[in-house]
């Protein structure tokens, strides 16, 4: 029990500091961190939780794609690539909707954040849906709730963190790992459902609402916008062909060329390189190639460290945090009692995804999966989950819950802020979404949906 009462206090010192006292959430996740020290005892191993935070090579494929995000958003190429996607489906019935979730699924396809994803395409999206007949409050839902799928599609911070967990779950397990393209292909496998689930919600909304279709005046030109925008519609290719070669092709023919050992770390090196290669790709495209110059490109990322710091800050001491807990038996103690209370897989399931929801309240997503993320896998698969399918799922009910569920949910106060909609009304427009995503997650880890790449 004296391992639950840590978890109770890192709980109480994130929620008092980030609610109470309205600070970043690093500061509340650092300042836990401190305060562990001090009731633990353990100031003696304090060096050994910051290395063991800052010693993952993952933490250097965060900042690259972070930095990639920046880039792709300064030099307008997202832009122009929502302005194809509003041209091809604008024009159908609740066309800026759906317009919103494949936009925003396919900017989470490169940047992988939740808040950047609604002030990136919600700028464009909401105003065309509030123009179109959406109430302010279900334009404001429909962008965050699609927006914060890039908490769930790669390349996200907790993704990574969850691949991570589950290389420690193989490791721990004797069983073999896989690469980083098996992994990516799962998740977008996940991924598609929920893409489908909120395509489905904004054609039922649209039916109550009797939403209209964009006006003729405001749709982009086709031809124009992809004239403009092709090439950053090859992006996406560039950002995840990679994976799918490492997918398909290592135990075949990167194996044969390069060995076994070649093979592995070919595979682990994947990450590094994606996030240089598709920036590169975007400074060769860039219109104005004046934004591209190294100086301009080194003002762009100095301006872009307040959104790149809080991101990795937030990991760096989650994965202290997760280090010290694994000292203290933590997660160990916290699966004891889950598993103390003999769940059936269905109980486990609903459980789990329960406690993730609850948390997300509070705790940013990216920490869950750092600190609870193993203990989840081997409970999940105890009651005969598929482990790769649990550790695929952890950025979903982990990252995406805590973006869209209050008081932590960011995304939903992003889209309020840009469709100028009640809290009130959007707070309970919003408990539809929460809801349709809670039940999609059960579905997903009960094995009850296909999943690609399993």
């Amino acid at each position: 029990m004296e391992s639950l009462l840590y978890l109770g206090i890192m709980l109480a010192v994130i929620c008092v500091w980030f609610l109470v006292f309205k600070r970043p959430v690093y500061e509340a996740v650092l300042l836990a961190f401190i305060v562990l020290l001090c009731v633990t005892g353990t100031w003696s191993n304090v060096w050994d939780y910051i290395d063991t935070g800052l010693s993952t090579s993952l933490l250097y494929s965060m900042v690259a794609f972070v930095a990639m995000s920046i880039l792709l958003t300064k030099t307008k190429i997202v832009d122009s690539c929502i302005a194809v996607i509003l041209s091809l489906v604008g024009r159908v019935t609740g066309g800026a909707g759906y317009a919103a979730v494949i936009a925003s699924s396919f900017m989470g396809a490169l940047s992988g954040s939740g808040p950047g994803n609604v002030m990136a395409t919600g700028t464009l999206t909401i105003p065309a849906m509030k123009r179109s007949g959406f109430p302010a409050e279900l334009a404001a839902n429909i962008e965050s709730n699609a927006s914060y799928m890039g908490n769930m599609i790669p390349p996200s911070s907790n993704i990574v963190a969850a691949m991570a967990a589950f290389t420690a779950f193989a490791e721990g397990a004797g069983i073999a790992d896989v690469s980083q393209g098996q992994f990516w292909i799962v998740l977008w496998g996940i991924a598609l459902w929920f893409i489908l689930q909120r395509l489905l919600m904004v054609w039922g909304f649209c039916k109550y609402y009797k939403v209209k279709p964009m006006s003729k005046e405001e749709l982009p030109s086709l031809k124009e916008t992809l004239r403009v925008g092709w090439k950053g519609l090859l992006l996406p290719v560039i950002i995840l062909l990679p994976f799918i070669l490492d997918a398909t092709l290592t135990d075949t023919f990167f194996t044969a060329r390069l060995g076994a050992d070649g093979a592995k770390y070919l595979s682990k090196s994947v990450l590094l390189f994606v996030g240089g290669v598709a920036a590169i790709y975007a400074c060769l495209i860039a219109k104005d190639k004046k934004v591209v110059r190294p100086a301009n490109i080194a003002k762009m990322f100095a301006d872009g460290v307040k959104t790149i710091a809080p991101a990795i800050g937030v990991c760096v001491f989650g994965y202290m945090i997760g280090a010290m807990f694994s000292d203290l038996g933590v997660a160990e103690a916290l699966g004891a009692i889950m598993t103390s209370w003999n769940f059936g897989k269905f109980g486990m399931v609903l459980a789990i995804c329960a406690i993730t929801c609850v948390m997300g309240m509070v705790v940013p997503g990216s920490s869950q999966v750092v600190i609870f993320g193993p203990v989840f896998i081997v409970l999940l698969n105890s009651v005969g989950v598929n482990p790769l399918l649990a550790a695929a799922m952890l950025p979903c009910i982990c990252g995406v819950m805590c973006g869209i569920t209050p008081p932590l949910g960011l995304g939903m106060y992003a889209g309020m802020t840009i469709a100028e909609s009640e809290f009130g009304k959007t707070f309970k427009n919003n408990m539809w979404w929460v809801i349709a995503q809670f039940v999609l997650q059960v579905a997903v880890l009960m094995g009850w949906l296909p999943i690609l790449g399993l």
